[in-house]
């Protein structure tokens, strides 16, 4: 609700700004390369390159510390199942799959916000407190779903020395095993999805055989079959209870 007001406000600056440039005219912004007065200005265009490159790489990073790659993975995997390459579309199921992270990760979301965002940015809190603290719920989630044996094989790979708790694991160590496990988790779900409709295409392959009818492709006669056995056993309402529960 929060992120929603500010989102709010910030189109409400904006169209304010549009309608004081349309009245006094556009502002010009211009991009240059000039000389640094001192180390200062140099440090601070530094900072801003830092900041742009850590934007543009932040989705990316983001989407592998959530639940969004086992979700992803099982959608693909059910669309190539039911034989339809290209429906639903793929910006539709990233679409999804994203709402679904949003809706399993709120209570995380929830938490960094509340112990480490709106306290650093009421100054309670230096950066390197808010990272601490921050980080600690984004840990908590991956340690639930991580399995201990990926764990282990980068805790071995990395040479340090063995923890003693979960708390003594880096950050760098259990962000590689969440993402192994999640891998493995993902294509197990999708195992399961396809043995379904693997099974009617092996009976449509066999009676058209039986039948003689060589020359008819088996998948365009099990496709509308496929799609009926999805809608009748209410596909998508299973395959979400099932991943979202499966974070819990």
């Amino acid at each position: 609700m929060k992120l929603l007001k500010i989102i709010i406000l910030a189109l409400l600056i904006m169209c304010l700004g549009y309608s004081i440039a349309g009245a006094q005219g556009f502002p010009k912004i211009s991009i240059g390369v000039e000389q640094a007065k001192d180390s200062k200005d140099l440090s601070v265009t530094l900072q801003i390159l830092l900041l742009l490159t850590v934007l543009t790489l932040a989705p990316a990073i983001i989407i592998m510390l959530t639940s969004f790659v086992r979700i992803i993975i099982v959608f693909s995997f059910l669309r190539h199942a039911i034989g339809t390459n290209q429906m639903p579309p793929n910006q539709l199921l990233v679409g999804l799959a994203l709402i679904l992270t949003f809706f399993i990760m709120a209570p995380t979301i929830s938490q960094v916000n509340d112990k480490a965002i709106q306290p650093y940015l009421k100054g309670e809190l230096n950066q390197k407190q808010a990272y601490d603290i921050g980080v600690q719920p984004i840990r908590d989630f991956m340690l639930k779903q991580v399995r201990e044996k990926d764990l282990a094989l980068f805790v071995s790979l990395s040479k340090i020395p063995k923890p003693n708790s979960p708390a003594d694991i880096p950050t760098y160590i259990i962000i590689p095993g969440f993402v192994i496990s999640e891998l493995r988790i993902a294509f197990q779900i999708s195992f399961i999805l396809f043995i379904p409709f693997l099974i009617i295409d092996m009976v449509v392959a066999s009676v058209l055989m039986s039948m003689g009818m060589l020359m008819l492709p088996p998948v365009m006669v099990s496709l509308p079959f496929k799609i009926l056995l999805f809608v009748l056993v209410d596909g998508w309402y299973l395959i979400v209870k099932s991943l979202v529960e499966s974070f819990h």
